[in-house]
């Protein structure tokens, strides 16, 4: 076997200094194992794209809001606040019906608090005359 002639199947090697002092000093390099060709990669079969999902136009579900409701303290303004709750289970259609009620409801409290009597008038220091 000569050096500068390649065997068959195997790529010739380069050389390397180290090897060009072993030659000289007498010495045989310790010849490389030879590297084996990694299997060829098979490509990833084409991803298909996903077809595009059409937006839904129409009315969202009803979903309750789950905000905190703050007792007032006048049982009427309250029951008109919790009647708000009943808007969270309705379509927005239904909400407008609600919220008139409530709005009713909560002008109807406030004038009975302009309609309560209030203390009674002082008695009047005049006289009557004759």
């Amino acid at each position: 076997m000569s050096d500068t002639v390649p065997q068959a199947g195997i790529p010739p090697q380069p050389r390397t200094p180290e090897d060009g002092a072993a030659a000289e000093a007498g010495l045989a390099a310790e010849p490389e194992p030879p590297v084996e060709p990694e299997p060829p990669v098979e490509p990833e079969p084409p991803v298909e794209p996903e077809p595009a999902v059409e937006p839904d136009h129409g009315p969202a579900a009803p979903a309750p809001l789950n905000l905190p409701r703050t007792p007032t303290g006048n049982a009427d303004v309250d029951a008109q606040l919790e009647r708000l709750s009943d808007a969270d289970h309705l379509a927005t259609d239904g909400h407008l019906e609600v919220y008139e009620d409530v709005h009713r409801g909560l002008r109807d409290a406030l004038t009975a608090l302009d309609a309560r009597p209030g203390p009674p008038a002082p008695p009047s220091t005049y006289g009557t005359r004759s």
